[in-house]
């Protein structure tokens, strides 16, 4: 079986931006979807619609591929979910390891997609002696002591860290001392990497904070424009000059800097 360790994705090598490599995945749920459901053909502008993109954009990312559909047919649902699993680096086995099985840590572990999408949990590892030997989703949880000797002897390639934003540039430097040269980092810290080594990061947070800014804006435009603040907020604005207020340090400005 093959390892993430003696292969990998050829996508930069061809030439496919970056951009297209990131809407690959979107492309491969919607047709795996209707993989599902037994479609065998799928127009552009139906599986545009289900990935989420316009259709002009789907034909130049497939375009990327070798991949033209049909005229008046479409794109054959099956060998589509294959050209893209197989750019994608998805036909073969990707053993990862995740570090830090904390709540999260151990949500992320009991996710049961990774192993239909091309991926295997080899291990699970913690820094907490407490946690060593516990089961979570089936794996016994080893110690961090032992991170080097399991990403040599499993030939990791790509970790996952879900530690607390002050343990995970320790864990991602070795993680990358080890061999691992692709990383998951889910710990609210931006990770420092050498060359040669890809950072994906997800914070959830700051997905947050920006849909919070997206409903600001909806609730300033339904008041003709005006932004909504909370009452105690609005009140004390409402009770206090702004040239009047006093900070902890003299004059606050009119506008606090970022």
């Amino acid at each position: 079986m093959a390892t993430g360790r003696t292969h990998r994705p050829a996508t930069r090598s061809r030439g496919i931006p970056e951009a297209t490599v990131a809407r690959l995945p979107l492309y491969l749920r919607a047709l795996t979807a209707l993989s599902e459901r037994s479609v065998p053909t799928v127009s552009s502008e139906e599986l545009a619609a289900a990935a989420g993109v316009n259709s002009a954009k789907l034909r130049k990312d497939f375009s990327y591929l070798g991949s033209y559909g049909t005229r008046g047919v479409g794109y054959d649902v099956e060998y589509l979910v294959y050209q893209i699993s197989r750019e994608l680096g998805l036909t073969q086995d990707w053993p990862i390891v995740m570090v830090g099985i904390g709540n999260l840590g151990a949500a992320l572990a009991n996710y049961g997609g990774f192993a239909s999408r091309g991926f295997r949990v080899a291990a699970l590892i913690d820094a907490d002696p407490s946690m060593v030997g516990r089961p979570v989703a089936g794996m016994p949880v080893q110690f961090i002591d032992d991170l080097e000797r399991i990403v040599a002897e499993n030939g990791v390639s790509i970790g996952v860290i879900a530690t607390p934003a002050g343990a995970a540039q320790q864990v991602c430097d070795r993680l990358v001392a080890a061999g691992v040269t692709s990383i998951l980092n889910f710990a609210p810290t931006v990770l420092s990497v050498p060359d040669g080594v890809d950072v994906r990061k997800v914070d959830l947070s700051i997905e947050l904070q920006i849909l919070a800014f997206h409903e600001q804006r909806k609730a300033g435009e339904e008041t003709g424009g005006e932004a909504v603040l909370p009452p105690v907020v609005r009140d004390a604005a409402a009770a206090t000059p702004a040239e009047g207020r006093k900070g902890p340090d003299g004059d606050m400005p009119a506008v606090m800097p970022a």
